[in-house]
């Protein structure tokens, strides 16, 4: 015969229901409690994290910022560059896209880093992709960080595990780039 347990028709010694559990388990997601806040970009129409990147003229990164995605780009280059600059104190100028336009930007990035912002915008006239100049240095090095697998997409939870992870991927770069130089000489 089957022996009763206190288990038993859905009640506990205790007499709760078998759904007890439930309430407690809602506050946990599936991804953990404690990961960084992912946000939305309503322009971009992307979920996830935005990186920040600062890179010299080979296209090689100078400066890295993770930020969750609906804050503005215009708020992250100010703490970039004055990173960047910390790093680099003969970094002279800071060209960046239309995204970091404004005066606020422009005197915001004049005070934390001590260099001028200029802005390279995209004519009107023109239509679909276009290459801006300089622009595509930057947009070459996103391209770069495409080909390693975990920054395709937004696999990471931690915003300092995903600076990790392209940290990684620049310095594989870098040393592809050593390894190609060393054998041609």
């Amino acid at each position: 015969a089957l022996r009763r347990s206190p288990r038993a028709c859905g009640q506990e010694a205790g007499g709760h229901d078998r759904n007890r559990r439930q309430s407690e388990r809602q506050k946990y997601r599936k991804r953990g409690a404690n990961i960084d806040p992912s946000g939305y970009d309503a322009g971009k129409k992307t979920k996830g994290k935005k990186r920040h990147i600062a890179v010299d003229t080979l296209g090689l990164m100078v400066g890295l910022c993770v930020s969750p995605a609906d804050i503005q780009d215009r708020d992250m280059i100010a703490p970039l560059l004055k990173v960047a600059r910390r790093m680099f104190p003969s970094l002279a100028r800071a060209i960046a896209d239309g995204g970091y336009q404004g005066a606020a930007t422009a005197v915001a990035v004049r005070a934390e880093a001590r260099i001028p912002l200029e802005i390279v915008k995209r004519s009107d006239t023109a239509k679909g992709f276009t290459v801006l100049p300089k622009r595509w240095i930057v947009e070459r090095t996103f391209g770069w960080f495409g080909r390693c697998r975990r920054l395709a997409k937004d696999f990471e939870n931690l915003s300092r595990s995903h600076a990790a992870f392209v940290i990684l991927a620049m310095i594989r770069i870098m040393l592809q780039r050593i390894v190609r130089l060393r054998q041609t000489s």
